[in-house]
């Protein structure tokens, strides 16, 4: 019997949660669930399918590479589970496209080609700025064991970094870049709050680390 589309959502969110649950990385069912409420009010201002943003955010970090094997087996996680719960092929041909391509890769990606995409990109993108950012900046820089903060690690000539990355160097390589990649209106006007807010933070770290001096 073909499932509604309420059903299918209902299974994703099981889905997700089975595996996303526990998640101590800052990928967890509640940056699922953020991402999926962002992602609805994003697509229903700029008039984008919701079914498809929404189920897209649902299912999006099951297949995040950081967080299985390789990327290619949680995509193909995410597609042999949608091919048993999802009848229309076209939704299925829409969220593998977003899924496969949504992700920063230090911002060498494409464009996304549909606007369901742009919106769950946009939507991810902003669950990693503001005070939500922060907190899943140190939270997934805690669990890769990585430092807060080093500030002897410098830049070498083709601008990679010399030693592990830290918290702190990931706002400067991703995470201040963020508001200028936003694809639409509204999530480029909640971008720059959220942007502002993270460069305060770093200035007040930054006053402190230096025992209550501001950085020269």
């Amino acid at each position: 019997m073909r499932k509604t589309k309420d059903e299918v959502i209902q299974l994703a969110e099981q889905f997700a949660k089975q595996y996303l649950e526990k998640d101590p990385s800052g990928h967890d069912w509640w940056h699922i669930h953020r991402v999926r409420q962002l992602a609805l009010e994003i697509a229903r201002r700029e008039r984008a399918d919701n079914y498809v943003c929404e189920l897209a955010a649902l299912l999006h970090d099951v297949a995040d590479e950081k967080l299985n094997e390789s990327k290619q087996k949680g995509l193909d996680k995410v597609h042999d589970w949608l091919m048993i719960t999802e009848d229309d092929p076209s939704v299925i041909d829409q969220v593998m496209y977003i899924i496969s391509n949504m992700s920063y890769n230090g911002g060498k990606n494409a464009p996304l080609a549909t606007l369901e995409g742009q919106v769950v990109q946009d939507a991810d993108r902003l669950d990693a700025l503001g005070a939500i950012g922060i907190a899943r900046t140190f939270a997934y820089s805690g669990w890769k064991g990585q430092l807060i903060y080093n500030p002897e690690i410098k830049e070498n000539e083709d601008g990679h970094h010399s030693f592990d990355k830290t918290a702190i160097q990931h706002f400067e390589d991703k995470l201040f870049k963020l508001k200028d990649l936003m694809n639409t209106p509204y999530a480029r006007e909640l971008a720059e709050s959220r942007h502002q807010f993270m460069e305060e933070y770093i200035r007040q770290f930054h006053k402190e680390w230096n025992g209550g001096h501001a950085t020269p």
